[in-house]
C-alpha cells in the first residue's frame, strides 16, 4: 500500500478575540469542598463577548452523535519524552514499529510543565490553575468521564499499581496520583458510580476479552511509563500491552489506540501549549502504513478529537479549533 500523507494546518481564528493562545485557568482548592453543581471550564480561547470580556458561562459546543455502537478508543499516556527522544530511537523499537506501520501526528505538543496540568487538560480542557504536581489539591468541573456517562457510553480508567478502585493515596507501588487526573475532581471521588471506574490495570485483559467498555484510559506505573525507567523498559511494556490489546475482541470491533506522552523536556509548543514536542501515535485497522498528520495539535486537541469520535460537545480549550484535531488519523 502506498504511504499515506495527511497534511493539515489548523489556523487559530482571531475574530472577536477567539483562540487567544492561553489555556484555561481556574482556581484549584487545597482540600475537598462540599459538592456543588458542576460547571464546564470556560476556554480563554473561546470568542469573547461584545464588550471584550471573557464569557463566564460554560464553554461547550454541540456535535451530532454518530449512529450505531460507540467507537472503541483507548489512550495510553507515557512520561517525559520529547518526540525526538523516542521517534527514530533504537531504544524504542516497538513504539517506532507502531509509528511506521500505522500513523503519527508529527507536530503534537503538551500543555506545559509539570505533569499534572497536562493530565487535567486531557480530560477537561483546562489546567484549573494547577502549576505543580500537588496531591492534596482538588478541582471541580465537567470532564470527559462525565460527558461519556451522560451519553450512556461506558468508560474505565486503568491505573497500574493500585489494588482497588477509586484510589485516595498520593502514591505507592508505582502509582502516582499526579498521573491519575480523574481523582482530582471532587464530584468523581464523591460518586461511586464514577470513581469505581478508576480501577487497577490488572483488570484490563479481562475487559478487553469481554469487548468493553468503549473508552479506556491507561496509566502505566512510574517505571513502565518511562518516568523512572529507560526507553527500553518503557518500550518493552508498550510492546507487551499493545500485543494484548490488538489481539482482543475489543480491538477487533473497531478499536483505536492513541499512544502519547504527558510532556516533553522543552518548552516547544503550539496553539497556546508550551509543554514540549511529544510523540502521538495512532493505531487502528485501516490506517497506514506510515500515515502522517503534520498539522499542529495540542492536548486540548486530543480531547477535542475524542469528543468528536463520540459526538460529544467540546470542553474548555477544546472548544477552539486552534487546538487542532487528530481526526485525519482517527477517522472521525
Amino acid at each position: 500500500m502506498p504511504r499515506l500523507s495527511l497534511r493539515l494546518v489548523v489556523a487559530c481564528l482571531t475574530v472577536s478575540g477567539a483562540c487567544s493562545g492561553h489555556h484555561t485557568v481556574l482556581a484549584p482548592t487545597s482540600s475537598p469542598a462540599p459538592a456543588t453543581a458542576r460547571t464546564t471550564a470556560t476556554s480563554t480561547r473561546a470568542t469573547t463577548s461584545s464588550n471584550g470580556s471573557t464569557p463566564t458561562a460554560a464553554a461547550t459546543t454541540s456535535v451530532s452523535r454518530p449512529s450505531g455502537s460507540p467507537r472503541h478508543v483507548m489512550i495510553i499516556v507515557l512520561e517525559n519524552r520529547e518526540a525526538g527522544q523516542v521517534i527514530g530511537s533504537a531504544s524504542a523499537p516497538a513504539i517506532n514499529a507502531l509509528a511506521v506501520k500505522y500513523g503519527q501526528a508529527t507536530q503534537a505538543y503538551a500543555t506545559g510543565h509539570p505533569s499534572l496540568p497536562n493530565y487535567l487538560e486531557l480530560i477537561a480542557g483546562a489546567t484549573f490553575g494547577i502549576t505543580t504536581d500537588c496531591t492534596t489539591c482538588s478541582v471541580e468541573g465537567q470532564t470527559l468521564a462525565d460527558q461519556l456517562s451522560q451519553a450512556g457510553i461506558g468508560w474505565r480508567a486503568y491505573m497500574e499499581g493500585i489494588t482497588s478502585p477509586c484510589p485516595t493515596q498520593a502514591g505507592g507501588n508505582g502509582y502516582a496520583k499526579k498521573h491519575d487526573p480523574f481523582v482530582y475532581f471532587r464530584h468523581i471521588v464523591q460518586a461511586p458510580s464514577l470513581c469505581d471506574n478508576v480501577v487497577p490495570l490488572t483488570g484490563l485483559d479481562g475487559d478487553l476479552n469481554q469487548g468493553g467498555p468503549p473508552f479506556m484510559w491507561v496509566t502505566p506505573n512510574l517505571c513502565h511509563d518511562g518516568h523512572d525507567c529507560s526507553n527500553a523498559i518503557m518500550d518493552s511494556w508498550v510492546d507487551q500491552t499493545m500485543r494484548t490489546v490488538m489481539a482482543s475482541p475489543w480491538y477487533a470491533a473497531g478499536g483505536t489506540v492513541l499512544l502519547t506522552f504527558d510532556e516533553g523536556t522543552s518548552s516547544l509548543g503550539c496553539c497556546g501549549a508550551h509543554g514540549g514536542h511529544i510523540a502521538a501515535i495512532v493505531v487502528r485497522s485501516g490506517l497506514g502504513p506510515g500515515a502522517r498528520f503534520d498539522g499542529p495539535v495540542d492536548q486540548a486537541g486530543f480531547l477535542r478529537s475524542i469528543e468528536d469520535v463520540y459526538g460529544l460537545g467540546h470542553l474548555g480549550d477544546a472548544t477552539c479549533a486552534c487546538a487542532g484535531s487528530l481526526a485525519p488519523l482517527l477517522g472521525s
